[in-house]
């Protein structure tokens, strides 16, 4: 197969790495509308630069799109790749807005390409023996969970990048950015979400960005509910706490560690495979498995989990923490 990359930043180094060491695909092509970002990459993978993507699908014409740009333009490309016969992998977000979900949507009916969507934390070592364990029965019913994103942003990462900070083109802050992955895994462990209520603040760059540094929100699962607390207001990144409380144990993961803490006063630690990070280590370790089961699944015609359909109810849950932030009420999912 024939893959290519559009937008070039930090992000990226990590797709394309992944692409580099799973061997799954050619690199033809890297596009940025800062051309020279994209021949750092050809220099480093080879293939050829562009400033601009319809150019680099009309002369390469790929299979697979790899989609690492700013946020809003997330959506327009995915529908361009897809509607040209082009194989796409996006990068999160997947949407900002429910009219960009509802254009995703018409686009995925309306190709007989795939899209993928990059939640690579289901793929991490530690939250799959964390979902093999609750599915096994051994943790007992989940009475409630909890997850916890401290990370630390400032002025500059907003006032240096041209589009953070603004709601037309991040589409929010430490939710849509930094956090989402967590609340996805709160989904991915509790099961479908039915309602959500939410707050947004502004602690510590008043001022500077339109969106928020701090969010909370409370989630009513079938049965069960969780707290779920981001900021990047923190003086440090650490990694996300994600925590489970069960009729027989009270999970917790931190990373790649995972701690079993029994009702009798055990508290065990299990073995977990400590796969090397390819980009920052609080992004998790499982972007390289998560690129290659989608280039697994389109190669064999299986279905891809995390493609619109499989991703939804995070979404949903996503834009329905925002609504419910914006207008101060619970919101049915």
């Amino acid at each position: 197969m024939k893959s290519v990359i559009v937008g070039c930043g930090g992000i990226a180094t990590v797709h394309a790495a992944s692409l580099s060491q799973l061997g799954e695909s050619e690199l033809a092509g890297f596009a940025d509308i800062k051309k020279e970002r994209a021949e750092n990459f050809v220099a480093k993978y080879g293939g050829r630069a562009y400033s601009c993507l319809e150019e680099m699908l009309d002369q390469e014409k790929p299979d697979v799109m790899h989609i690492c740009t700013p946020h809003y333009l997330h959506v327009p490309m995915a529908v361009y790749g897809l509607t040209h016969g082009v194989h796409v992998f996006m990068e999160k977000p997947p949407v900002i807005s429910g009219e960009q979900l509802a254009q995703l949507e018409e686009a995925v009916a309306g190709s007989d390409r795939r899209l993928g969507l990059c939640f690579q934390n289901r793929y991490n070592p530690s939250v799959q023996e964390v979902k093999k364990l609750l599915a096994s029965g051994e943790a007992g019913r989940i009475r409630g969970a909890r997850g916890l994103v401290t990370w630390s942003r400032g002025r500059e990462y907003y006032t240096e990048s041209g589009w953070r900070g603004s709601l037309a083109t991040e589409g929010g802050g430490a939710l849509i950015n930094q956090s989402v992955h967590t609340l996805d895994l709160l989904a991915y462990f509790l099961g479908t979400p039915l309602a959500v209520e939410a707050g947004i603040q502004n602690h510590h760059l008043k001022g500077i960005i339109e969106v928020e540094d701090t969010m909370e929100a409370y989630i009513r699962f079938a049965d069960s509910t969780a707290c779920f607390y981001a900021t990047t207001a923190y003086c440090d990144d650490v990694p996300p706490l994600i925590e489970i409380s069960c009729e027989n144990m009270t999970i917790r993961i931190e990373d790649l560690d995972v701690t079993y803490y029994y009702r009798d006063g055990r508290v065990e630690k299990p073995e977990i495979d400590r796969k090397e990070a390819l980009g920052k280590s609080y992004w998790g370790c499982g972007h390289k498995d998560c690129i290659g089961d989608f280039y697994r699944c389109v190669r064999t015609g299986e279905r891809f989990m995390q493609d619109l359909p499989g991703m939804r109810e995070t979404i949903r849950l996503m834009l329905g923490a925002y609504e419910s932030a914006r207008t101060a009420r619970p919101v049915d999912l």
